[in-house]
């Protein structure tokens, strides 16, 4: 347990006291963010401003965990490696996507498809890794089951080994594509993503604390008061390190921020999440933890969708938050308002989490 506190601790101090670092570094280097010309006329002052911010989220999540375990004498599980794998990877498609940006002074960066590839090579092997390295119990970080709050009888291998390695690798990736592309959307004003990321990882630090005071242990099947999530504990470790990250990020990235995360964060905060999501077997559940991102997705499929179908728009300007900035709120007000939201689906998830248990 101490490992949770040192390495979210940790990760904070390094953010806190590297992002003003990192941005003098960008400022010398004139990497400042492109705005679109498409959006709010009201962000084309931010033009210029530092991005690339998720390197520091990153690295101030790798330096919390490996200290966490140093001061702790723990030895890293499969699961946190392949959760940080998935980060990290996805972070590098973010950041080679903002040096193009940078380099080629535009507001596109990788082409969609090359995007996708890049997505998708590190989504596979993090997928098939996932169904590797079992344990003395037998359970591997991931499991061919659908879960909500544990793994449910909907199993992807209902035709063999091969068939469900298949449909897992599939079923995985459109949750790492779902949850990155749903953060990214959400990066849209100071502070929001950031904000909004750090209360959802701080439930997951809940959840995998939770599942390893609960765990099943040296019980092979699952039994209704326990959980087969193969390490638990390391997860809340891997998840306290990004919330750290994130507080002391967010210092420096709250309205008006001195510095964004650009793609670099959030896709490797998506990544982050849907791995958590994946290995602490809360696939279906992370949609309601994680609901203020779902929203801020829905907006902009129904959006396209309506544009398509009859022409006109259901929102001024989606992802949603945009909507709320044309219609005249503050963009303090509407951060801090998403804020209170996503708190509210935090809660919501949280306790059906913990009703679930009770009503066994």
């Amino acid at each position: 347990m101490k490992a949770v506190l040192i390495s979210g601790g940790i990760s904070m101090l390094v953010a806190l006291l590297g992002t003003p670092l990192f941005i003098r570094f960008l400022v010398r280097r004139q990497y400042g963010q492109f705005i679109r010309q498409d959006g709010p006329t009201a962000h084309f002052t931010k033009r210029g401003t530092p991005t690339m911010g998720g390197v520091v989220i990153i690295g101030a999540t790798l330096i919390g965990w490996v200290f966490g375990l140093l001061l702790t004498g723990t030895t890293p599980s499969a699961s946190a490696l392949l959760a940080l794998f998935l980060m990290t990877g996805l972070g590098v498609v973010g950041f080679l996507d903002d040096f193009i940006k940078i380099s080629r002074q535009r507001s596109l960066g990788l082409s969609p498809l090359w995007k996708i590839v890049g997505q998708g090579v590190v989504g596979v092997v993090f997928s098939v890794l996932a169904l590797q390295f079992p344990n003395e119990q037998f359970r591997t970080p991931a499991s061919t089951r659908i879960s909500f709050i544990r793994d449910t009888n909907l199993d992807l291998a209902f035709a063999g080994v091969t068939v469900g390695l298949v449909l897992f690798v599939l079923w995985a990736n459109f949750l790492i594509t779902a949850w990155s592309n749903a953060v990214n959307l959400t990066d849209g004003l100071d502070g929001l993503a950031t904000g909004v990321s750090l209360i959802v990882f701080g439930a997951y630090v809940l959840v995998g604390v939770w599942q390893f005071n609960q765990s099943c242990q040296t019980i092979i099947s699952a039994g209704p008061r326990c959980y087969e999530t193969r390490d638990p504990l390391d997860l809340a470790v891997v998840a306290a390190a990004i919330t750290g990250a994130l507080f002391g990020f967010l210092w420096w990235n709250a309205s008006p921020a001195k510095i964004f995360m650009g793609d670099t964060g959030s896709l490797a905060l998506g990544g982050a999440l849907a791995a958590l999501t994946i290995l602490t077997r809360t696939e279906i559940l992370g949609a309601i933890i994680g609901g203020l991102f779902v929203v801020i997705v829905l907006s902009d499929v129904i959006q396209i969708g309506f544009f398509k179908m009859t022409g006109k728009r259901v929102f001024k300007m989606a992802p949603l938050h945009h909507h709320f900035e044309l219609s005249g709120w503050g963009e303090v007000t509407i951060v801090i308002r998403f804020w209170i939201i996503a708190g509210l689906f935090v809660a919501l998830g949280v306790g059906i989490f913990y009703a679930e248990w009770v009503a066994q």
